[in-house]
């Protein structure tokens, strides 16, 4: 077997890469990231039981065809994912990641390759009911460029798919959970930081107690792998989240493992959204069953932050 995943040492990129091996051992896997997040470390001890090749490159610029007229499978995953700073790169995250997955549509189609491509439950916005898949596109209401651009690429694979491409879009929630290469801009992993650091947590104004879809790693890599191994790639969109939880859901976990969390609320341009619960019934009716707990992700993130701050001071402390 053949695997190409884009933007492969990102946060979910990093955990895959690790547990692929265990799945599909003696698989060739080409790890392609533009490293301009210098995670270097998620090439750290890669198992020898698969063989591994990188390449230095921005999918959206690069002709990858070389890469991917003999594959088995390309995963998705590169993209621009911070969606509360989007607002300040507009264009570019609409140009980035838009035509990063438009690069990777055609060489798929071109050469029949399945593609596994990330959207996000953030295209379904502001909702007053629980959401799912069948929604009309009229009923969504992404509040983001991120999660614009996000419903233009879901567009852009839909009309492939009139031409032969066969694909899966998989809506992910909002991840959290320790990987080699984890980022804290995503809300989760930012209010760890910012509590075990001794910061406030920045908790948009309105947001505290709205819900959210949240997916953990071992569930966003375990979806992954049941993907691949049932072969799914009929053109179906499914969304893929572990729990539906309150942001005061989450600053109450992170309370039972850190002392003195303090909340400052702040100002946001997406500070109007509402909350919106979704569902994940569709997914599970394929086999597959969520086991990752929110919770649990919290408390091995926040000792692993615990762990570190142990040997780092923290003189005055950004308020």
């Amino acid at each position: 077997m053949k695997i190409v995943i884009t933007g492969a040492l990102g946060h979910i990129g990093s955990s895959i890469i690790h547990e692929f091996p265990k799945h599909f051992p003696g698989a060739d896997i080409i790890l392609i990231d533009n490293l301009l997040a210098h995670r270097y470390c998620s090439l750290f001890n890669l198992s020898n039981y698969c063989n591994f090749q990188f390449i230095e490159a921005d999918v959206s610029l690069v002709d990858l065809s070389d890469v991917v007229i003999d594959a088995d499978i390309v995963l998705h995953l590169a993209a621009i994912t911070d969606a509360a700073n989007s607002f300040q790169i507009r264009e570019k995250v609409a140009q980035v990641n838009f035509s990063a997955t438009q690069q990777m549509a055609k060489l798929c189609l071109k050469y029949n390759v399945p593609l596994i491509h990330l959207s996000s439950t953030s295209v379904y916005g502001s909702q007053s009911c629980v959401m799912d898949e069948d929604c009309a596109t009229d009923q969504l209401n992404p509040q983001s460029p991120y999660a614009e651009t996000k419903l233009k690429e879901e567009k852009l694979l839909s009309d492939y798919q009139h031409r032969g491409l066969k694909y899966t879009i998989c809506r992910f929630g909002t991840i959290c959970g320790v990987s080699q290469g984890m980022r804290f801009h995503t809300a989760v992993n930012k209010f760890c930081w910012q509590a075990v650091m001794g910061h406030p947590l920045t908790v948009w104004r309105t947001a505290q107690f709205q819900k959210r879809p949240y997916l953990t790693l071992s569930d966003a890599v375990g979806s992954i792998l049941h993907i691949i191994k049932k072969e799914l790639y009929d053109g179906t969109t499914y969304n893929v989240l572990s729990q539906n939880m309150t942001v005061n859901d989450i600053i109450d976990i992170i309370r039972t493992y850190v002392n003195d969390v303090h909340i400052s609320l702040v100002d946001a341009e997406i500070m109007n959204q509402l909350s919106y619960e979704v569902s994940n019934t569709k997914f599970q009716n394929t086999g597959f069953r969520f086991s990752g707990n929110v919770e649990k992700s919290i408390k091995e993130t926040v000792t692993l932050l615990l762990n570190a701050g142990k040997r780092i001071v923290c003189f005055n402390p950004v308020i």
